[in-house]
């Protein structure tokens, strides 16, 4: 299914985003979220703000707009660097199209809520099962470091618009194979913040 569909469930005040295989997370009452059991805690552990570079595609800035408003985020293996793009659109001259291990992620509204909607490429028959499965797996584990990396680096943003900070975060691993077709929760802005701070506190103290 796509990423940004809600299936509507029986009970009243709850809906189920999923990719047909199994639910990601429900959404109870007014917005507010509940992890899947086995999605384990947010770690920051590797995140160095230090080693991230930003930049605007204009119109954008860090005051706006909200609409449109799309980020990328790309990296290179041999410096730990991560590079994040904000823009009305997404910064393909960034991507590389043979190791496509970009986050590409963009500002939603969904029943008058904005939802951070984000996607990574997996495999659309470009790779075999196995690959395919390796990438599902590393995704999964460097998602939270490439989300910290999006989220701080535009923390000026969050500062005009607060209401965000407890928006969900939702990503879709896009793969023509069911198992590692997936749409999972991955917590809220302000979570990333509150950790990268805490690890940029640690950083300075010691």
């Amino acid at each position: 299914m796509e990423a940004d569909k809600y299936i509507r469930t029986k009970n009243p005040g709850e809906e189920k985003v999923g990719n047909g295989n199994g639910f990601a997370f429900l959404i109870i009452g007014y917005g507010k979220l509940r992890k899947h059991p086995e999605r384990s805690m947010l770690t920051m552990s590797e995140f160095n703000p230090d080693k991230l570079s930003k930049k605007y595609l204009p119109p954008a800035n860090m005051f706006g707009p909200l609409e449109k408003r799309r980020y990328t985020l790309t990296h290179s293996d041999y410096s730990a660097e991560l590079f994040l793009t904000i823009g009305t659109r997404y910064d393909l001259e960034a991507v590389n199209e043979k190791l496509r291990d970009e986050v590409l992620a963009e500002w939603k509204t969904r029943d008058g809520e904005y939802i951070l909607l984000g996607k990574v490429h997996v495999s659309n028959g470009d790779y075999d099962k196995n690959f395919s499965r390796i990438r599902y797996l590393i995704f999964k584990k460097e998602l939270p470091l490439a989300l910290t990396g999006i989220i701080y680096g535009d923390k000026d943003f969050f500062i005009h618009y607060p209401w965000l900070l407890d928006s969900p975060i939702i990503i879709h691993f896009e793969s023509v194979y069911p198992e590692y077709n997936d749409v999972l929760y991955y917590g809220t802005p302000r979570q990333y913040l509150s950790d990268a701070a805490i690890k940029k506190l640690t950083k300075t103290q010691a």
